[in-house]
């Protein structure tokens, strides 16, 4: 699952979550911020904790485990998250008035994922139709569809052979980055103006076509390789990298022009820029 499918939206508010032990576990100091409006989240809930303490006993802590999730940064650290049954207890601790209308929210979201475990079709179905409300044409879904299957199967890949989650994935993700494109992730992102956006919504076609076949050879490279642990999976990664950067050179040779572009989506949607540009 990619950074951006582990965020969900409650009235606005972003809410890091993360799929772990079969259920969905959320940051607490963005369910505090959707819920309070505090300006410090983090201080609201140590004090939160400590009111708690003091008037009943109740150890909220122990409603929570620490999970890594992705800061502002783009690194991951470990987080006071909690599961929907633990949320409910931690919410009654909390007096606002969106507490309800957070609930019927949080019983949703819950039920969305059972469902779509159920028939992954479901998830897929309203992965498209989220990109299709932001206004991208079914040209680019297809595609961005396509490339998240191929990220999911590499990333299986890697859990399976002894690669950490979170910054070992971060690293192998850069290396292919740099071998297909002359950039890491990083430096894409600031080459295309963005910020916290998530870079892969803000490819073109080819951006896109270019970065699966990185990814999906990488997976066959560490399969027919049978790479293990981090240091073998980042040569195959590299291998990956070169074997779609070279296409990428050869197809701007051919094509005259080049692949990678610093346009983004940001003030104009892709399918109102695809037309323009046909």
């Amino acid at each position: 699952m990619e950074p951006n499918n582990a965020l969900a939206v409650f009235e606005g508010t972003k809410i890091r979550r993360i799929w772990h032990n079969e259920e969905w576990y959320f940051s607490v100091v963005d369910v505090i911020k959707a819920l309070t409006d505090s300006v410090d989240a983090k201080d609201y809930w140590y004090r939160l904790k400590q009111r708690e303490k003091e008037s009943s006993e109740v150890e909220l802590s122990t409603f929570c485990r620490q999970l890594k999730l992705p800061s502002a940064d783009g690194k991951y650290y470990e987080t006071d998250a909690a599961n929907t049954e633990s949320l409910f207890r931690i919410i009654q601790s909390i007096p606002s008035k969106r507490a309800e209308p957070f609930k019927l929210w949080l019983a949703k979201i819950g039920y969305e994922r059972v469902q779509e475990i159920k028939n992954p079709e479901l998830a897929q179905k309203r992965m498209m139709e989220i990109y299709k409300a932001k206004g991208y044409s079914d040209e680019w879904i297809e595609k961005r569809v396509r490339g998240i299957a191929v990220r999911d199967e590499l990333t299986d890949e890697w859990g399976k052979r002894g690669v950490k989650q979170g910054k070992e994935y971060a690293i192998l993700t850069a290396e292919i980055s740099k071998a297909t494109f002359d950039m890491t992730p990083n430096e894409y992102k600031e080459f295309k103006g963005l910020k916290t956006e998530n870079l892969r919504d803000h490819m073109n076609d080819l951006e896109i076509i270019f970065t699966m076949l990185g990814e999906k050879v990488t997976t066959e490279i560490t399969k027919s390789k049978d790479a293990k642990e981090f240091p073998e999976c980042s040569k195959a990664a590299k291998e990956g990298g070169e074997v779609a950067g070279n296409a990428r050179k050869d197809a701007e040779k051919k094509i005259g022009s080049h692949v990678v572009s610093d346009g983004n989506y940001l003030s104009e949607p892709e399918i109102v820029k695809r037309k323009r540009l046909k």
